[in-house]
């Protein structure tokens, strides 16, 4: 069986500077991969490429054994670091308008929508206009939409920053369940540390465009001869000149 996401020699310049070099990367279905990386490591980069925002121009890009296309990102969600979502339609007028764009309607659209709304404990919400939204709940839109086709891999961006501590840990504990219960795969990519779930994620470092380590966690703290997470990601990170 295919990967659900295969990054093979990936890089990427923005005129002379070096945004990615020669990254590879393997998401297997029904995995949690952390993109672990400091600001300007590359992160959104790799997103951009990842989601077609920017074209591909050295290395290659496969989901599920299939280049990277229209047909391969039907089976892809995306959450971008930055809202785009329209302020002013509704939480169901955004979703409908984008389970449109994927061929959803009638019945089966609206059912698509309650059952996202409901498991993001936002049901109550689906008629209020998004800018009457707080950044937890329009983050849970989101979440909600790049899940509402059932896509088998999603890709997330930093999708917690600037939320509150409640807020975050909903969508953490949420975005794993989604993984354990459903064989979601899980690319996500964050500078927080404390959103691995060290038992179960996998983690790929990335550093000045350059992916340092990947894999399961208790490996790597073994092999480089450290405790914790915080511990270890100071350690590569600090070693890089």
């Amino acid at each position: 069986m295919s990967a659900a996401l295969a990054i093979e020699a990936l890089s990427h310049r923005y005129g002379e500077r070096l945004a990615l070099d020669q990254v590879s990367l393997t998401v297997e279905a029904g995995q949690c991969c952390i993109l672990l990386g400091p600001n300007g490591a590359g992160k959104s980069t790799l997103f951009g490429l990842l989601s077609r925002l920017l074209a591909v121009k050295s290395g290659r890009i496969t989901v599920f054994g299939q280049p990277l296309q229209a047909a391969a990102l039907s089976r892809v969600g995306v959450v971008f670091q930055q809202s785009t979502l329209d302020l002013d339609l509704t939480v169901e007028q955004n979703l409908s308008y984008f389970g449109a764009l994927h061929g959803m309607h009638g019945k089966a659209l609206a059912q698509r929508i309650g059952e996202e709304l409901e498991r993001l404990d936002l049901a109550a919400r689906r008629r209020d206009r998004v800018r009457d939204l707080n950044g937890g709940h329009r983050r849970r839109v989101e979440i909600a939409r790049a899940l509402l086709h059932r896509p088998a891999l999603l890709l997330l961006d930093e999708p917690t920053v600037g939320l509150d501590l409640p807020s975050r840990q909903f969508l953490i504990g949420h975005l794993h369940r989604l993984v354990r219960n459903e064989g979601l795969a899980l690319l996500w990519a964050t500078h927080l540390i404390d959103e691995i779930d060290a038992q179960h994620d996998h983690v790929a470092l990335l550093h000045r465009g350059r992916l340092l380590a990947s894999g399961a966690v208790a490996p790597l703290l073994a092999e480089a001869g450290c405790a914790d997470l915080a511990g270890w990601f100071d350690l590569r990170t600090g070693a890089v000149s």
